[in-house]
């Protein structure tokens, strides 16, 4: 039987389980010129908990980025250099800088953030 194919579809979400996991994509993500959406969560916050399925279909919606999940008590140096006081926050990163913040589990505001920050990345993939 074919049990794979209804299942639903692998995910695109990187779960980032050290501070070497994390090194490698940013460095993997800055070397490719790809942004990064990181989300920095927790497994005791409940709305971090909850955003999960949200960022997975984030993920599949937005191929061009990658999508990264970091719990702050496995990375803790991540979310310390990355200045991560609260949870959930889902952070925007292009070349190893932050180019945009949001704390809090707000979906339509993570939207607008990725959707404000595309067409820039879009076009400077365009050579004339």
């Amino acid at each position: 039987m074919m049990e794979g194919k209804s299942k639903k579809p692998k995910s695109r979400v990187v779960k980032i389980n050290s501070q070497r996991t994390w090194d490698f994509f940013i460095t993997q993500a800055n070397n490719q010129a790809c942004p990064v959406m990181v989300h920095f969560t927790a497994a005791w916050c409940v709305p971090s908990v909850a955003m999960n399925p949200f960022f997975e279909e984030l993920a599949l919606s937005y191929q061009d980025i990658l999508f990264l999940s970091v719990d702050v008590d496995d990375v803790k140096e991540a979310a310390s250099k990355m200045e991560i006081t609260a949870m959930p926050t889902f952070l925007l990163m292009r070349q190893g800088t932050q180019v945009d913040k949001l704390v809090g589990a707000n979906p339509d505001e993570i939207k607008k953030m990725i959707d404000a920050f595309t067409p820039q990345f879009r076009s400077s993939k365009i050579s004339i």
